[in-house]
This record gives C-alpha cells, sequence and structure tokens, in this order.
C-alpha cells in the first residue's frame, strides 16, 4: 500500500513539474518525506511501547507452553543471524537456548551483520516444537559445521518469536 502511495505521488509530482519549476522542491520534499525511514529500524515502526529487558522476556517464556503467544516489545543482544539473506535471527533471553525470531510475513530481514548488536523487537512471543529439518536447516543458514548439522537429531521445544518490527538499539 505504501508503495501505491509513493507512486501516486511522484506521478502528481511529475505533472507538477512540468507546471512549473517552482514546485519542484515542494514535490521532492513530499517524495522524501513518504519514502525515508529512520535508520536502523526494519518492518513496522513501533513508539511508546513498554519495553522489557530480555531477562523478563525470558520469565515469561517459562511460563508458556505449547501454542501459547504474548503480544510484547523487548531489548536484547543478537546472538546469531542468518547469514543466507538475513531472513531470521536469535537473541539471549537469558534461556537455555536463545529466543529464534522470524519476521512477520516473511515482510523484511534484517543486515547479516547484526551478531553482538542490541536490538529492540516488537512482536510475539510463543513456544512450538522445532523438528529435526528445520533445525538443520537454521544451522546451515547460521553457518556451522557439517559435523554439527549431523549431531542434530531430535525435535525440540523452542522459544519463538514473530517480529514486526526490529530496531537496532543505540
Amino acid at each position: 500500500m505504501k508503495k501505491y502511495l509513493v507512486l501516486a505521488f511522484l506521478g502528481i509530482g511529475l505533472i507538477a513539474c512540468k507546471e512549473g519549476a517552482s514546485n519542484q522542491e515542494d514535490v521532492a520534499t513530499v517524495s522524501e518525506e513518504l519514502t525515508s525511514e529512520e535508520p536502523g529500524v526494519f518492518g513496522e515502526e513501533f513508539k511508546n511501547e513498554a519495553t522489557l529487558t530480555a531477562f523478563e522476556l525470558g520469565d515469561i517464556y517459562s511460563n508458556l507452553k505449547v501454542g501459547d503467544t504474548i503480544n510484547v516489545t523487548f531489548e536484547g543482544p543478537v546472538q546469531e543471524v542468518c547469514q543466507a539473506k538475513g531472513c531470521w535471527m536469535q537473541v539471549d533471553v537469558g534461556a537455555a537456548d536463545p529466543v529464534m525470531i522470524k519476521f512477520k510475513d516473511y515482510g523484511f530481514f534484517v543486515p547479516k551483520d547484526m551478531k553482538d548488536k542490541k536490538v529492540v523487537v516488537h512482536g510475539e512471543a510463543f513456544i512450538s516444537e522445532t523438528s529435526v529439518e528445520e533445525q538443520q536447516h537454521y544451522a546451515k543458514d547460521g553457518g556451522k559445521s557439517e559435523e554439527e548439522i549431523a549431531a542434530i537429531t531430535m525435535p525440540k521445544k523452542t522459544l519463538g518469536f514473530t517480529a514486526s518490527g526490529v530496531k537496532i538499539a543505540e
């Protein structure tokens, strides 16, 4: 939807440019406002959300069971990022395993060099069971060795998170 609005304003801008050079600066300003995004923000913008620490989220996860979900915003350090295209990341929440974060509707990705950066993530936390095949796929995307991938032989319960937005914390 945002793309269509941008295209519509650009089209209007082109028509307005033909009418006179004095309108050119105004059209450029409107186009920049519509297409600019806050640096370090991926996915949907989120503001004024109560932000939990990673460890507070870890405590919440300890009380969830498979099938439970909760909407939450939290901050924590990135442990690993998909090296294929940045389509997932893992963040430490003080539990035995990090939380696996995927992005809503596969609608955005994060930079592959996010490891060890602190992020603020907004979305839905849940517990799921991850198959051996899926665990091996993530291990391969994460750059694990063939031996490490082959050692994955059992499904496991995982801390899941579907992020609608991610910010790199400053």
